[in-house]
């Protein structure tokens, strides 16, 4: 019989950390960044980069703003050696930009990594073991001291290396991988050895990096576990605390930012969160978290979508539609109060003012997207989604109780066809329903309606100087006694309202109940307001007499 899965498992011990600080702090500025996609997402990929697929995503890196950028794993691959040369020799690296390169605890490979990085200015070698309890015993056989010995001797080798090449800028780091599984104290012990060989120096920092190789825990664990070795480092102020997270549970970008609370400098990560298993930490989401909080993070996505081609290029992976920030649906609105809310911010916007419209967290142009997207509509729509493509469509907005009832119509359609409608159809569909209702009225110019067969004269009321819209009422009125005299029941105006489209007609917007038939709108747009009354009164009868809402085009 199987037991219960749960049983498998032990829950993570929790950290001994006395009056802790992250909980109350702030993130106030950014880190420094560090992408690995070039080595960590590489190594992650069905079919890993050619140089010339490396090369344009380096460069892509580099016009981000990423100063720090691991290139790859030269000791261990021919391409990524070859890849090293080629921006070495080609003299492909900016002088603000920093490389890295991963290398084990091993003198030929050591050597090897010194080989392919030969003459150039400043460089990051990264040196790690695994230290965790379960390395340890499954996969090393080896004790602490074994362990702690092979990362000190990395270091002195390392160190030995970089010293007969003085014309370079050499920067360390040490990574004891699998460090969230590790016990704290043995975690500082080996670091504290590596520092305490390197003799790194205020002026000459090396970098200590503390991944979640695999995350163990959730992410207010990780953030004790860096407050912790941030408290009880040796050479702490010659040191860059680094973090590099995965997310095997899912709270990666969680971790990062509860890391930098609990005293982290910097981050290693890759764009939209690729790597092994569940991925590394989405450089992605976190630079713009930190965008929405106020803070420059010092990255440019004001081009998002481009960035994302080409990361789906290079890694042969799709970016989710729903993925924060850079998926394709994430500034869509398809509920209808959502689309209400999203419109009605978007209103009240001024173009310098502090964001503020609901559902949307960053502006999407800030990112490159245009609005045009923001609200889509379908079966789940309401009027807020049916305005606004007529809004950018046809230059004005109806009135609320015209977009309740054409939300009805498109409602209607949407729901047949099943599918989304797209702007163009929501126009098509308001023009074929307001503008061009099958009825006995047609308006044969400003001063004539004819009714079936018979012409009925409209006289224009008599403009009242600086009230369009009472003008606007008594047309109306004029124009429903004579349909009413002609069609022998009465036409009553229940509503008349007006606005300026944005290439300054006149539209009017005229409810109109003919007989005991309820209430239908009717729409006239036109140079000429008197025109635009009479069409108005003319699409509402004929609505009214058709008695339901034509949907007859197509979504």
């Amino acid at each position: 019989m199987l037991r219960n899965p749960a049983e498998k498992y032990r829950p993570f011990p929790p950290v001994r950390l006395t009056g802790r600080k992250w909980p109350g702090r702030t993130i106030q500025q950014a880190p420094i960044w560090m992408s690995t996609d070039l080595r960590d997402g590489n190594q992650s990929l069905i079919e890993p980069m050619s140089i010339a697929q490396k090369l344009e995503f380096f460069e892509m890196l580099v016009a981000i703003g990423f100063k720090e950028i691991e290139v790859g794993f030269p000791s261990a691959s021919q391409t990524d050696f070859d890849f090293v040369r080629k921006l070495i020799d080609e003299k492909r690296i900016p002088e603000d930009v920093t490389i890295e390169v991963l290398v084990q605890s091993r003198e030929d490979l050591i050597a090897r990594t010194f080989e392919a990085l030969e003459g150039v200015p400043r460089a990051i070698v990264h040196l790690y073991n695994a230290i965790a309890p379960s390395f340890r015993k499954i996969v090393f056989n080896q004790s602490k001291d074994e362990v702690k010995a092979l990362a000190v001797e990395g270091t002195r080798l390392v160190k030995h290396y970089a010293q007969t090449r003085p014309q370079t800028h050499w920067i360390f780091q040490y990574s004891p991988e699998t460090f969230s599984m590790t016990e704290l104290a043995f975690a500082r012990e080996v670091c504290d050895a590596v520092a305490q060989t390197w003799r790194p120096t205020r002026d000459h920092k090396m970098i200590v990096n503390l991944p979640a190789t695999v995350e163990a825990a959730s992410p207010n664990v990780y953030a004790d576990q860096i407050e912790w070795m941030d408290r009880n480092l040796g050479y702490r102020d010659s040191i860059v605390l680094s973090v590099h997270p995965h997310n095997d549970r899912g709270t990666a970008v969680a971790a990062a930012e509860m890391a930098l609370l609990a005293g982290a400098d910097r981050i290693e990560g890759c764009l939209f969160g690729n790597g092994e298993r569940t991925g590394n930490v989405d450089l992605v989401t976190l630079a713009m978290n930190l965008y929405t909080q106020g803070i420059d993070p010092g990255l440019d996505f004001s081009d998002i979508d481009a960035v994302r081609r080409m990361v789906e290029r290079a890694n042969q992976l799709p970016v989710h539609p729903r993925h924060p920030y850079a998926g394709d649906l994430v500034y869509t609105a398809f509920s209808g109060s959502h689309q209400d809310a999203i419109r009605k911010g978007f209103a009240q916007q001024a173009p310098d003012a502090v964001w503020e419209v609901p559902y949307l967290p960053v502006d999407p142009s800030d990112v490159g997207r245009s609005y045009d997207a923001v609200i889509r509509v379908n079966s789940q729509s309401g009027k807020g989604g049916s305005t606004y493509p007529l809004e950018r469509g046809m230059g004005f907005t109806p009135p609320r109780r015209v977009q309740i009832e054409f939300s009805h119509a498109v409602q209607a359609v949407a729901d047949t066809s099943g599918a989304e409608m797209t702007g163009e159809a929501i126009c098509a569909l308001f023009a074929r329903e307001y503008f061009e209702p099958i009825g006995p009225a047609r308006r044969v110019n400003a001063s004539t309606v004819r009714w079936e067969n018979r012409d009925v004269s409209v006289a224009a009321a008599k403009r009242a100087e600086g009230e369009p819209q009472q003008h606007h009422e008594q047309h109306a009125q004029q124009v429903a006694r004579a349909i009413s005299a002609a069609a022998g029941q009465p036409v009553e105006v229940t509503s008349v309202e007006s606005s300026r489209t944005v290439d300054g007609r006149t539209a009017v917007f005229v409810g109109c109940r003919v007989g005991e038939q309820g209430v239908r709108y009717g729409v006239g747009v036109s140079e000429d307001s008197s025109a635009a009354v009479v069409d108005a009164m003319v699409s509402a009868v004929n609505r009214a007499e058709r008695k339901e809402i034509d949907c007859r085009v197509a979504a």
